[in-house]
């Protein structure tokens, strides 16, 4: 593929780029993942994608690509997958995503944690899921067996998308996320049996993603993330827009916040895991937002 004419159009700033079609898009992207493109022109195309950002067409033809290149992992008969990705990890208050993961498993949906992490100011969320006895996979077999045995099996997106993790891995490098973060959140190793969600931080990407969701004909419950992570926020639940088949509903409205509620503050990896084993006990009360939050995915996984 030539590189050259791809980033004469989309590198002429946020007004005047144009957007590459869709067949394009899974082309360029396919090579990126693939780690065919060279550093110079690597950097131009990512660089000149965060500016300008990716249009549906581009989104669906870069999510193409990585669909063709992710590892799939075998989901066991009963509710489908619920699929909650990890990139950021707690920075000011307890990272409740684990809590959303083990509450689900209890309840007999399967849960896959996918992700990776590389942020030196958060708090890692994989060695908060390791004090909680939540440790990675060796492969996608042996997490088809920990969903069958437990219902929960964690993989490093290293595992499912090499590719993927390679080009996420820029950041650092580079000081600037790219569009690996966005296809990230819609990564999809259960693909037919799988509910993924999609939690994004910025307001505009609920309607970018919102659309790929609709175009995919998907299974997926789409929200405001919390502090980057996949979980209700515990004094505010975001509106939780569930899809099926491509279809959305609003399972639970945006709600104002709540003061008196406990924000799950101390997010230190002790701290954090003890609040979590609280919860799961009885000691503690689970926030209202993320029973809602659970309470939305069996409903989904169960559809």
């Amino acid at each position: 593929m030539q590189y050259a004419p791809i980033i004469k159009e989309i590198g002429r700033g946020a007004k005047g780029a144009r957007p590459m079609t869709e067949a394009q898009a899974e082309s360029l992207f396919g090579d990126i993942l693939d780690q065919r493109v060279p550093d110079l022109e690597l950097g131009a195309i990512l660089l000149s994608m965060r500016i300008k950002g990716e249009d549906a067409d581009e989104l669906a033809g870069f999510k193409r690509a990585m669909d063709a290149r992710t590892a799939q992992v075998a989901v066991p008969a009963g509710p489908r997958c619920v699929v909650l990705p990890t990139y950021n990890g707690g920075r000011k208050q307890a990272n409740l995503m684990p809590l959303v993961a083990l509450l689900l498993a209890r309840d007999g949906v399967p849960v896959l944690i996918q992700g990776r992490h590389d942020f030196e100011s958060r708090v890692s969320p994989f060695e908060l899921l390791g004090a909680l006895g939540i440790t990675p996979a060796a492969d996608t077999d042996d997490a088809a067996r920990q969903l069958a045995d437990r219902r929960l099996a964690c993989l490093p997106v290293a595992t499912l998308c090499p590719g993927l993790d390679a080009l996420l891995a820029l950041r650092r490098r580079v000081g600037l996320r790219n569009s690996g973060h966005t296809l990230a959140k819609l990564l999809d190793p259960c693909r037919g049996h799988s509910v993924r969600v999609i939690a994004v931080t910025h307001p505009e990407y609920l309607e970018r993603m919102a659309e790929q969701l609709d175009r995919e004909h998907a299974c997926a419950l789409l929200m405001r993330a919390t502090e980057g992570e996949a979980y209700a926020h515990p004094r505010r639940r975001p509106r939780l827009l569930g899809y099926v088949d491509g279809a959305a509903r609003v399972l639970f409205e945006q709600e104002d916040g709540d003061p008196t509620r406990e924000p799950g503050e101390g997010c230190a990896v002790a701290d954090n895991a003890a609040q979590i084993r609280a919860m799961l006990d009885g000691a503690q009360a689970v926030p209202q937002p993320i029973l809602d939050q659970v309470s939305a995915l069996a409903q989904l996984a169960r559809a």
